[in-house]
């Protein structure tokens, strides 16, 4: 159900610098691992991206080439996250402990959740994704 009413507006609301704020919290993700590949031909031809894709295209900036034409776009994405930190798209973050205190709150994602990975500085979602496994 809260999927269906979430939007790029409500992501980018409920992530901004504003409605968050900054605090030390002990986490428990899964082991989990998500691959995806998609063709964007077909979207970024309905999109207006015609020429692109024909023999029209002029492509003179990326090689001499004569009737250089794009066949296909294709996008793959990963997402790893075990207990040596997450792996997204060819980046690596790598977490370290956090020195145990009573006072430290944690969260365990022991059922199903959405998650988002956002790029910061640019404002830009990189990943959004559910996870449903126990």
């Amino acid at each position: 159900q809260l999927e269906n009413k979430i939007s790029y507006e409500k992501l980018k609301e409920w992530t901004s610098p504003s409605m968050m704020k900054n605090k030390t919290m002990k986490v428990y993700l899964p082991r989990m691992k998500i691959e995806e590949k998609y063709n964007l031909t077909a979207v970024l031809i309905a999109l207006g991206m015609t020429d692109l894709f024909s023999p029209l295209a002029n492509l003179a900036g990326i090689s001499s080439a004569e009737n250089l034409k794009v066949s296909e776009v294709i996008h793959e994405a990963y997402m790893e996250v075990s207990e040596e930190g997450t792996e997204a798209g060819g980046s690596t973050d790598v977490m370290g402990d956090i020195t145990q205190s009573p006072d430290l709150e944690e969260m365990k994602a022991d059922r199903p959740f959405l998650f988002l990975i956002k790029h910061n500085p640019t404002d830009s979602l990189l990943f959004f994704g559910r996870y449903c496994s126990p």
